[in-house]
This record gives structure tokens, C-alpha cells and sequence, in this order.
């Protein structure tokens, strides 16, 4: 007899098909009315936290097309007990940019013809409000900054209250940084980039008496935004509010029902403790807030570990979820400058071996400013290589958050070297040595290799000084199996 129990949306952004569906879902519609009384609001976490499904329970909620849904996808929720002034009200006009993967040269044609879709997507969907002649319009004019402008005056005329939200705002500028250089980046971002008017319609937008009356942007960086804006001036950056700590991600209570939900259900044989033992190392430690009290779980890796464990399954071989992986080639442009690794490198370096590091968190700051200590620190926090630790003499106490991370800055010690050619090793050879060590005690072949290949590329010795510094050197390159974990 097969057991019935809710399915683990793992992978899954659509809000209201994973509610039709069934799913398993945290409600977290109760952040809905702290969130009405901002109108732009900029919100960062970092890859994997659920910012997608978060941006279409939005369109959800508000689209005025889905108002006939609303029972079915939000019964049971706090939004339905408790539903908001906004509720189905506004047209959406929504955007995802995680999907102009293009070379520079032909990106801007892409943004075009993307948001052009999304743009009669929305006329198309709202033809009541928005007749054929003034679609006709808003569709006449040749650029999408140009169209959007056209498009809040329409909307200010007719008193139609427009909603924009917009998903991964910084995914193809971050590609581009990374893999094309600074002067590919500021062609879009500076100037009359393309990418900058963009966002001085949308800011234009907020100036006037309807039309663009609320917009809602998710990112996993502030470089962008303050790239494109010279800061986001016309709204609210949330990201480090302590009212929004646990909009996304799950906290401790939250991750020990859901295990016993599957308990209950009898789906869950594992010991409870255990299992949130080991979560709790793995996947737990995220603070955005200074002042907030809980701790996060990185929603990925909760729904990853579960779906490896539903039905009465023994957990993850693997407890890195390979889809939480940030690749070395996305940061190298921080942290190598020419064929030299740079001050970044260094400090990334220091926080690794010192476990933890004091650095205010800033709000906003330009690419050309990322080299500054406390900037850099508060990109690796946004980007969840870092977390809020604690707070001493006011300013936060900036460490790892789990193990899974630790796993990752690892990795981009060992990248880094062997990027440069300070030091490279085989790596194939050195897991079967390790693997040796942790089976069978042999644990001498394991320091000869290394003592060798550091005897050979003396260029590494540079960066050995202090016990902490060598014992972080050991733990990269041990790291290269999961039979060993670091504290």
C-alpha cells in the first residue's frame, strides 16, 4: 500500500502550479503587510534561497488576472486569513533576467526582445485597461526603456496601478563581468547604457501619480543596482533589515516540522535529532540582520536533503547539493588581477583561516569601489559565503555559516593557486591517498605528497605564513574528499 504525502517542490519557482499541486510549502505570505508599506523595495539573497518562488507568489497575490485562483492557490495561508489593501489589484508586468546568456554584442538585442515579449504579455493579458490603441502606443517606440516610459504615462492617464517585479536584475551583468572584463560591464551599466535607461524609466516611473505604483527587485549583489542608479534612490533596500531576516530561507522550527510532517505521515524513519544534527552543520547559519536573533537554512539544501530522504530513503550521499555550487570562474575576476591573485585573495584567505572577521555591512557601493575591505566582505555576505556571526562594539562578527560553504571556499583556495600557477596538484591521486588515510590510517603518504609538491612550487610558500594560515592550506586540500570535516 503506497503512503500519501506532500511532494518536495526541489528545483520548482512557479508559486501557483507547486499550490495546485499539492507541494509541501512554508507560508511565508505573513511578510505581505510589512511589505505593502514599502512601494520599491530591493531585496538580495544569495543563489538558491527561493527568490523566484517568492517573485511569483507575488504575481500570484496581486495580479488582477489571477483574482479567481486566489482561493485555490492561496487557501490556508496568512495572506488568506489576513489578505492585504493589494490583493489582485494591479496589473504585473514581470521579468527574469536569468536567461540572456548571450555574448556582449548581441545582449542588448536580446533585453530587447525579451522584455518586448513580457511586454505585450502583460497588454495582451489586461486588454480591458490597456485597448488596442493604447497598446499600439506603447508597442510604437523602438527601445524597452522608451516603451516602459510610454507605458506609465498610459497607465497614469487611465489610473491603472502597474506592479513590476523583477527576478535575478544582476545575472547576465555578473556573466558578463565575469567572463568578458569591466569595460564589456560599464558599456550597458554606465553612460546611456543600455541597461542604465532601463532603470531611469523605471525610475521615472515612480515619479508619477499612478502608473508604476509598486516594483519589487531580487539580486544576489548591490554592485549593479548602484551601477545602474548610483544607488536604488527611489525605493527601500531590505536585504539587511531585520523586520525581512526570515523572509527567505527556513528557520530552525520550521525545518524540525517539516521533518516531523514526514514523520507523522510515516514517510520519515530516520532518528529526528540526528537529522537535524546534521542539517543544522550543513545548511544552517545564514543572518542577514545585525539585530535579528534566528539563524536560516538555505531553502536548496533543506528540500535537497529531504527529497533524498522521502519516502523511508537513507539521506544525500552527497550532502552538497551540486545546484548551490558557485563556480570559481563566476568570482575570479575578484579575486585575480592580471595573472597575479590579489588583495581579495588575501583577505578571503584571512577569513578562512581566522574563522571569523570583524566588517560594517554596507548597504551599496560601485563595482570600482569592491576592493575596500568592507566592501568585498559584504559582497562574499551577500553572497552567502559569509555570515553574521555575532556583533562586537557594534559591528558585525562576519564567519562561514555551514559546512557545505566551507566545502566552497575551499575550493576557491585550491582554483585560485592552480589559476595563477602558485600551486597545482593531482587531485585525482591526492583523494585516493586521502581516501587511504581516512580507511586505513595511512595517513603519511598523504603529508609526503604534499611536502613534495610544496618542495616543487615554491611560489606557495608565499602564502604560508602563521599556524592558522597553513592549517587553512591542510584543509583545502584534504577537503578534496567528504571523509574528512573541518571545525
Amino acid at each position: 500500500m503506497s503512503i500519501s504525502f506532500p511532494a518536495i517542490p526541489y528545483g520548482r519557482g512557479h508559486f501557483k502550479g507547486l499550490r495546485l499541486d499539492g507541494c509541501l510549502y512554508v507560508d511565508k505570505t505573513r511578510f505581505l503587510h510589512a511589505l505593502e508599506r514599502e512601494r520599491y523595495v530591493f531585496f538580495i539573497r544569495p543563489r538558491r534561497f527561493g527568490k523566484t518562488c517568492w517573485l511569483s507568489l507575488l504575481e500570484s497575490y496581486y495580479d488582477r488576472n489571477e483574482a479567481e485562483a486566489f482561493d485555490a492557490v492561496f487557501g490556508g495561508t496568512d495572506a488568506a486569513r489576513r489578505p492585504t489593501a493589494g490583493r489582485s489589484r494591479y496589473v504585473v508586468l514581470r521579468f527574469n533576467f536569468s536567461g540572456l546568456d548571450v555574448p556582449p554584442d548581441a545582449l542588448q538585442a536580446r533585453f530587447e526582445d525579451y522584455c518586448g515579449i513580457e511586454l505585450r504579455r502583460a497588454l495582451r493579458r489586461n486588454r480591458d485597461l490597456f485597448p488596442e490603441d493604447a497598446a499600439r502606443d506603447v508597442l510604437a517606440h523602438g527601445s524597452v526603456d522608451a516603451r516602459l516610459r510610454e507605458l506609465f504615462e498610459v497607465a497614469a492617464e487611465r489610473g491603472v496601478p502597474l506592479y513590476v517585479l523583477i527576478d535575478e536584475y544582476d545575472n547576465f551583468a555578473n556573466t558578463v563581468l565575469a567572463h568578458h572584463g569591466t569595460e564589456a560591464y560599464q558599456a550597458f551599466t554606465h553612460g546611456g547604457g543600455f541597461y542604465r535607461n532601463f532603470f531611469a524609466a523605471l525610475k521615472a516611473g515612480a515619479g508619477h501619480a499612478g502608473g508604476l505604483e509598486r516594483l519589487f527587485i531580487t539580486g544576489v549583489s548591490p554592485i549593479t543596482m548602484d551601477d545602474v542608479t548610483s544607488g536604488f534612490n527611489i525605493g527601500a533596500n531590505v536585504s539587511l533589515s531585520q523586520e525581512f531576516n526570515e523572509l527567505l530561507g527556513f528557520t530552525e522550527a520550521e525545518v524540525r516540522g517539516l521533518l516531523e510532517r514526514y514523520r507523522g505521515l510515516g514517510v520519515f524513519d530516520r532518528d529526528l535529532d540526528e537529522a537535524l544534527d546534521v542539517m543544522r552543520e550543513w545548511y544552517d547559519g545564514y543572518r542577514f540582520a545585525e539585530t535579528a536573533e534566528t539563524t536560516l537554512y538555505n531553502t536548496d539544501m533543506v528540500l535537497y536533503y529531504l527529497k533524498h530522504s522521502v519516502p523511508n530513503r537513507p539521506g544525500p550521499d552527497d550532502l552538497v547539493d551540486v545546484n548551490v555550487r558557485i563556480d570559481y570562474g563566476k568570482l575570479r575576476h575578484l579575486l585575480v588581477t592580471g595573472r597575479r591573485l590579489n588583495g581579495n585573495f588575501d583577505l578571503l584567505r584571512e577569513v578562512i583561516g581566522a574563522e571569523q572577521v570583524e566588517s560594517e555591512l554596507r548597504g551599496s557601493f560601485p563595482l570600482e569601489r569592491l576592493a575596500q575591505r568592507e566592501n568585498f566582505l559584504s559582497l562574499l555576505h551577500y553572497f552567502g559565503l559569509l555570515s553574521i556571526r555575532g556583533v562586537t562594539a557594534g559591528a558585525p562578527r562576519l564567519g562561514v555559516p555551514n559546512q557545505t560553504v566551507r566545502q566552497l571556499t575551499y575550493g576557491f583556495l585550491r582554483d585560485g593557486w592552480d589559476d595563477v600557477g602558485v600551486f597545482a596538484v593531482d587531485l585525482y591521486r591526492l583523494e585516493r591517498l586521502t581516501r587511504r588515510m581516512a580507511y586505513d590510517g595511512a595517513w603519511r603518504p598523504v603529508l609526503e605528497f604534499l611536502r613534495d609538491a610544496v618542495a616543487r612550487q615554491t611560489g606557495i610558500r608565499d602564502y604560508l605564513s602563521g599556524e592558522k594560515v597553513v592549517q587553512g592550506f591542510l584543509a583545502a586540500y584534504l577537503n578534496v574528499t567528504s571523509c574528512f570535516v573541518f571545525h
